[in-house]
């Protein structure tokens, strides 16, 4: 009876111990687990916000455009109120018997001047020396005077030694529209060295008087040349 009551003592004892250790391995604690906690999400950078796209550049403003710049009108003389006395072939200031300023050679297109010798004696005037110098070849004058009425005055000499006799020199000219035909200076002047003055009333209406030459035997030539105011 003994012996019965030991053994179910000892089979109690094995399967109390059995049952803790049973117990003991079915307990599981968190410092006892194997199993690694996971680890922390690793937090992501938000992404970058999308760069705003570059405003256009603005269109370069064109350059204002160049203005030509009109060409210098040339300067035109103003009028002169007569009287003007122009010396033809002279390059310097002439006064006259009178004491009158005569202006050197100006105002002509074309020809050439030529200078007689100071000894040449000029009969028909008091003032030799104006027909001792020329201006020969011209084709016309002009000069810058106030509209009005004038008395214009054409002095000539036949002076050239070229020249022998009536119709060795004729030529034509024309006085602000008024026409001189075939005109000599040996037949109007009565000769060689001898003056003359052809004297034309003209009305100006543009602001200048113009005289134009043509040649028919030799070159037209001329000494002087008056505008004077109309009486």
């Amino acid at each position: 009876m003994k012996i019965t009551n030991r053994l179910t003592a000892s089979l109690s004892g094995c399967l109390a111990a059995a049952l803790a250790l049973g117990l003991f391995a079915g307990c599981k604690t968190e410092t006892s687990s194997s199993q690694t906690a996971p680890a922390a999400p690793v937090a992501t950078a938000a992404p970058a916000a999308p760069t705003a796209p570059a405003a256009p550049a603005a269109p370069a403003t064109p350059a204002a455009p160049t203005v030509a710049t009109a060409p210098a009108t040339p300067s035109v003389p103003a009028p002169v109120a007569p009287p003007v006395r122009i010396k033809a072939g002279l390059t310097t200031q002439f006064t006259d018997s009178e004491g009158n300023v005569w202006l050197p050679d100006q105002g002509f297109a074309d020809g050439d001047t030529t200078d007689r010798s100071t000894d040449l004696q000029i009969a028909n005037t008091k003032d030799p020396a104006l027909y001792r110098c020329e201006r020969y070849s011209m084709t016309s004058f002009s000069y810058p005077v106030p509209n009005g009425k004038y008395i214009v005055k054409l002095h000539f000499a036949e002076t050239y030694d070229g020249i022998s006799g009536p119709g060795d020199r004729v030529f034509s000219f024309n006085v602000q529209g008024q026409e001189f035909k075939d005109f000599d200076v040996w037949v109007k002047a009565g000769g060689p060295n001898r003056a003359y003055i052809e004297t034309v009333p003209v009305e100006i209406t543009d602001g200048k008087l113009s005289i134009t030459f043509t040649p028919k035997v030799e070159n037209p030539e001329i000494n002087g040349i008056e505008i004077l105011p109309a009486p």
